[in-house]
């Protein structure tokens, strides 16, 4: 594999505890203190944050302290999520440009590099790509302004399920700090080989994430994204072929680790870093 130094970010919920998207909460039950000390401690250079989590941290101790803890911790690498609905028109878009306002806000206080945007979760319509197009774009403008990037994920039980379909929105919108978000388990489960991440330029891939599945999805796909996902290398989903395709494009980014797992997210906190760490970054040494 590539001889490029390789920086690995945790992602928020690798090591938030208990928790899981769109849960009965978001909030984990360690400080971010504690996530700091342990990514730190495991070898990791970035951490994942959720807007949710955040502004709980942000009440309690404020935007400057979260920042010193980050810093202390050399936690240089630094992603904000979830924003949904910024396509659309209504009162959900009214919700989402006020969320928009808070969470852009949050990630420029703080110094992260990027805010991942979520396609229409759930969505069995295609995506209509001029209104996703002029709505990535002003996101993207939107967060320009406060220097960070907008990384929107292809998932395939949404309405941008495909690389063609991603990459047709990011392409449209052609803003500097606009991208996509790749993950293992969301590319292999889309039916996508590893292959097609060619198509994609190197600078519209502004986020990776690594994780690994069994073979066969086990519940909804949702289910098995949330419940089920297995560390780097314990799987079937070769995360070591996923890299590969990734910096064959030339991409030289750090690599997010993104465990949702039911069984490993009970386990100890320091655990959960070292076990998410070690298996990911041994992928990198794969022939």
């Amino acid at each position: 594999m590539s001889k490029q130094h390789i920086e690995l970010l945790a992602s928020y919920f690798t090591l938030a505890g208990d928790v899981y998207p769109f849960g009965p909460t978001e909030i984990s039950p360690f400080s971010l203190q504690q996530r700091a000390e342990a990514a730190s401690k495991a070898g990791f250079k970035g951490l994942g944050l959720i807007h949710q989590d955040l502004l709980a941290t942000a009440d309690k101790i404020g935007y400057p302290a979260i920042k010193q803890i980050l810093q202390d911790n050399d936690m240089k690498h630094l992603e904000l999520e979830f924003l949904v609905d910024w396509y659309l028109d209504g009162e959900r878009r009214k919700a989402s440009d006020k969320f928009r306002e808070e969470i852009l806000d949050a990630a420029e206080a703080i110094g992260c590099r990027s805010v991942k945007i979520a396609p229409g979760l759930h969505e069995t319509t295609p995506a209509d790509i001029p209104r996703m197009v002029e709505g990535f774009a002003g996101v993207c403008r939107d967060a320009a302004k406060r220097g960070v990037n907008i990384v929107m994920e292809i998932m395939p039980f949404s309405n941008v399920a495909t690389i063609d379909t991603g990459l047709a929105i990011v392409q449209g919108a052609d803003q500097p700090n606009g991208g996509l978000l790749l993950d293992t388990w969301h590319i292999a489960r889309g039916g996508m080989d590893y292959s097609e991440i060619a198509k994609i330029p190197s600078h519209f891939i502004k986020s990776i994430e690594l994780d690994d599945a069994a073979s066969e999805v086990e519940g909804s796909l949702w289910e098995d994204t949330i419940y089920n996902r297995k560390l780097c290398g314990e799987g079937n989903l070769n995360p070591a072929a996923f890299i590969k395709a990734v910096q064959a494009t030339g991409y030289d980014g750090p690599y997010g680790v993104e465990i949702l797992s039911k069984t490993y997210r009970k386990l100890p906190l320091e655990e959960m870093a070292r076990r998410s760490y070690e298996t990911t970054i041994a992928q990198f040494k794969a022939d």
